[in-house]
């Protein structure tokens, strides 16, 4: 790929590559945007095909969380990091340390965490080498797991989403298609029981399934059957892409509001929702109670501080919905525009207190 143009059409700032041959370290550090203040975002491993794939990869990542911690109202800039290579056989204690040292080495323009092929003990041997991440074990200090977070948040989205939708937040009676019962879905219905809402739930693991039927009296149905279920909410925490040409058609649903990344398979699908007139919660936004969550972290954990700042997505997610219909645009594009006025106000600011170029040649 063309490194520096793509780098230039999205206004990237710096890719690191980090080698150890000690180690096996392939790794790739992408910083898009500091304008808000470092950059974070976690550490993916994966098996890439190809050295592209993962340049790729960390670029279009790092821009994510760019859009994501300028939306969530952080004072943190976008970055990603990726490790090429199979987590499930290539890790070893060597390759994390030498990962934090390159991280050590950008002092403070990145920060990092845990993301897809990584887990908190990888974080604790990066810790081994700088401060400059989160997520690390509890006993440091550290947020511990970040799901029940990550699902508040989404609750919280939701609330905002249904009364977008029906004119009030209240849940009680709201029948919700919980799609996907990993850890943050689990949590997600737990919230949404206490509140009275009605659960309708799937997925492929069997005893996810009947852990939420004992618990919260949810109704089962197949994988296939959740599109179709006639409720007012349809909330994927599972797979991406699942809003595509195949699956709109079947929603029954006024709102989309769940936990999965990347939800919309291509952009124009969140153009044909606006054009339905279904609520649609721009995934980055309404999922970023997690990130939210270990940035607290950085101030000294406090679980109730960051609680209280996990609540600010619904105000975000109202102003995206106002943005959506004073400018009759999709949501997505209004989250977008949302996150972007943000970084050029701060920008704007910052600009009026950095000294000239002229004083700095002078000394002054």
């Amino acid at each position: 790929m063309e490194i520096f143009k793509y780098m230039e059409k999205y206004d990237y700032e710096q890719l690191v590559f980090c080698q150890d041959r000690t180690s096996g370290l392939k790794a790739i550090i992408a910083i898009h945007d500091t304008t808000l203040g470092p950059a974070l975002g976690g550490v993916r491993m994966w098996p890439y095909e190809t050295e592209d794939q993962a340049v790729e990869d960390a670029l279009r990542l790092a821009r994510g969380m760019t859009y994501k911690n300028a939306a969530a109202g952080l004072n943190l800039g976008g970055g990603k990091t990726v490790i090429i290579g199979d987590p499930s056989k290539d890790k070893n204690e060597e390759m994390f340390r030498a990962l934090g040292r390159f991280i050590q080495g950008l002092n403070g323009r990145y920060i990092t965490a845990e993301d897809v092929g990584t887990t908190e003990s990888d974080m604790d041997l990066i810790h081994e080498e700088t401060n400059y991440v989160t997520g690390i074990s509890p006993t440091f200090g550290s947020s511990g797991n970040p799901s029940p977070v990550t699902a508040y948040g989404v609750y919280i989205g939701m609330k905002a989403s249904v009364k977008e939708a029906f004119g009030s937040d209240s849940l009680k009676g709201i029948k919700v298609a919980v799609q996907g019962l990993g850890n943050v879905a689990y949590s997600l219905c737990e919230y949404l029981n206490q509140e009275g809402a009605e659960l309708i739930v799937t997925d492929i693991n069997k005893k996810a399934v009947e852990r939420v039927v004992k618990d919260f009296g949810a109704k089962a149905v197949q994988p296939n059957d959740i599109y179709t279920q006639e409720v007012e909410v349809f909330s994927p925490c599972a797979l991406g892409a699942i809003i595509n040409d195949e699956t709109i058609p079947q929603l029954k649903a006024k709102v989309i509001a769940g936990s999965a990344n990347n939800q919309l398979k291509e952009s124009r699908h969140g153009n044909v929702l606006h054009e339905m007139g279904i609520i649609y919660a721009p995934d980055y936004v309404i999922n970023a109670g997690g990130v939210i969550n270990v940035a607290d972290e950085l101030y000294g954990y406090n679980r109730e501080r960051a609680m209280k700042r996990v609540e600010t997505i619904y105000d975000s997610l109202s102003k995206i919905y106002a943005i959506s219909k004073e400018q009759n645009i999709p949501t997505y594009l209004a989250a977008n525009k949302l996150a972007e006025d943000r970084i050029a106000r701060i920008a704007k600011s910052r600009k009026q207190f950095l000294p000239s170029e002229k004083n700095i040649l002078n000394g002054r």
